[in-house]
């Protein structure tokens, strides 16, 4: 089963109730503290781009990353009819390889849960490649206590054309937290039923500290809402 294919059509309808407003403030709030400038933006694991349009309306200059071709696809639909469009690369965060340096990056919406551990010290040695000596890494993730409190819970998201269920298994070996996903779209009179698999690892926020100090981050902060977890680091200027 894959992650994002099937789903990528009517993620937006399923998550109508996710405030990208909220989201876009914080960054904007780092900005404004750190006083320096900010232009040029990464976002990182993009999905269907709603934070890119929020940000480019609000006079950023975009770059947005995804690893599912069908997701950027609903992306670039969403934001065409800007005047700057982001620009959208089909990269795994791992793999990021950007043609310049960014003032800043961020990744909403657990896209860090998504990644395995053993990808998160070459992620962060390329962010702190692109970003711009003194640039901001803003993340928000799901702490490991939450993910494993949703272990064999259910959950359903419907409306009158698509109805999903979300089966949650917490492996503490791993340790992550693993959906399988039944996906029910209308088709005329008919329902075409598609399965998808997504995992969320459980990552420690002061193994993360510990790994983006490594490869030249400072100032790390975090700050708890609403069962999510908001980070902050710094480029360091070495």
């Amino acid at each position: 089963m894959s992650c994002y294919e099937s789903l990528a059509g009517f993620y937006d309808r399923l998550t109508a109730d996710v405030d990208y407003s909220r989201f876009a403030d914080w960054y904007e709030q780092a900005f404004t503290a750190d006083a320096g400038e900010f232009r040029l933006l990464l976002d990182l694991c993009c999905g269907t781009g709603s934070l890119s349009l929020e940000m480019s309306k609000r006079g950023y200059e975009l770059i947005a990353v995804d690893a599912s071709e069908q997701m950027l696809m609903e992306a670039r639909e969403k934001c065409s009819a800007l005047p700057v469009p982001p620009l959208f690369l089909l990269q795994d965060a791992a793999e990021l390889d950007l043609y310049g340096t960014v003032d800043a990056a961020f990744c909403s919406l657990e896209g860090i849960n998504y990644l395995p551990p053993e990808k998160l010290d070459e992620l962060f040695r390329r962010l702190h490649l692109f970003i711009r000596p003194g640039g901001l890494f803003l993340f928000d993730l799901r702490a490991p206590d939450y993910l494993a409190s949703l272990d064999g819970e259910t959950f359903v998201d419907e409306d009158d054309e698509v109805f999903c269920l979300w089966r949650a298994d917490f492996d503490p070996e791993m340790p992550a937290l693993v959906y399988g996903m039944d996906l029910f779209a209308r088709e005329g009179r008919l329902w075409r039923r598609s399965r998808e698999e997504h995992i969320e690892y459980a990552h420690d926020p002061a193994v993360l500290s510990a790994q983006l100090t490594e490869r030249g981050f400072t100032d790390f902060t975090v700050t708890e809402r609403e069962n999510r977890l908001f980070l902050s680091c710094r480029r360091g200027l070495g």
